[in-house]
């Protein structure tokens, strides 16, 4: 298989989106220390943050023990969770404020950000087990429609708590989400020296999720790909980037759904890389792209499946 042609695949704005975040974030980052890579990846964040929509309000409060920021914009009946991305080594509530605040008003919902323990200091389960304690006290705190949401490793958190509360979620949206798909096809071989993740960076998240130990097999709570009953899930709407190892998670999740006789559509969009929450104001396709998820999570919370 030829290596993609990256400079025919990006357009000028991505491009130039790129080199904007190395400025803070390099793209050898991963050979950091932890506390280095926190520093550089809320740097990097910090460059990229947008003014709030007018109207929105914040309060940071814990539910389930977990510390979490709820995003208000009038009277909602839906709540939408977020888990934010960041191999479950870096970010935190900071990381996506401004990405909850503008789904928030975009899509009508209240939204929640968990602020989930991170890796080294937390390893798996612990990361999961703080997203499912923060869903169930979320669950019993609002009693309207539940969505959930996540990017990249708040994906696989999406999913995976999802899985186990299936009755419970009104819908799913999954942003390039990492599910545990064959890392031997696909994306994973295509686009695995892509820019902004390589396979290489996802093995250095895997091992610092697990502390070291063998990732655990056949435990959907830590790949949702692993789970073997796909059915009754909610309506699932995937978006992943096309020059990104993990895309094909989103197709393999996408036909397990489907074949389970659910609800579920994946958009590959083409063009644009891991992280392109983040390029939504300086990219024309960076933008589409975020229109694609706001749309998502509007539609689902109207109960819609226009798919």
């Amino acid at each position: 298989m030829s290596k993609p042609d990256y400079s025919a695949l990006l357009d000028d704005e991505v491009r130039a989106y790129i080199a904007r975040g190395a400025e803070f974030y390099p793209p050898d980052a991963v050979d950091l220390t932890i506390t280095q890579q926190r520093a550089v990846y809320d740097d990097m964040c910090a460059a990229f943050h947008a003014p709030y929509p007018e109207g929105v309000r914040t309060w940071d409060e814990d539910y389930g023990g977990v510390p979490c920021r709820r995003y208000e914009a009038g009277t909602h009946q839906v709540t939408l969770i977020y888990y934010h991305g960041g191999g479950f080594v870096v970010g935190g509530l900071h990381s996506h404020d401004d990405v909850c605040a503008e789904l928030c008003v975009r899509a009508g919902v209240r939204v929640i950000s968990v602020d989930y323990g991170l890796a080294p200091e937390v390893v798996f389960p612990g990361c999961y087990n703080d997203a499912f304690s923060a869903l169930a006290a979320i669950s019993e705190e609002f009693a309207g429609p539940l969505l959930m949401a996540g990017d990249s490793a708040g994906g696989n958190l999406a999913a995976a708590v999802t899985h186990h509360a299936r009755a419970h979620v009104a819908g799913l949206v999954l942003i390039y989400p990492g599910l545990g798909g064959d890392p031997t096809k696909g994306s994973y071989i295509e686009h695995a020296d892509a820019p902004e993740l390589t396979t290489r960076d996802m093995l250095f998240y895997q091992t610092i999720r697990t502390g070291g130990a063998v990732p655990p097999k056949d435990d959907p709570r830590y790949a949702p790909l692993q789970d073997t009953n796909f059915t009754g899930l909610p309506p699932t709407v995937i978006v992943t980037a096309e020059c990104d190892p993990l895309a094909s998670d989103g197709e393999s999740y996408r036909d397990e759904i489907l074949a389970a006789g659910g609800r579920a559509v994946w958009f590959n969009e083409a063009g644009l890389v891991h992280g392109c929450l983040r390029a939504r104001h300086v990219s024309a396709r960076g933008a589409a792209f975020f229109d694609r998820v706001a749309d998502a999570v509007s539609t689902l919370a109207k109960g819609d499946w226009p798919y």
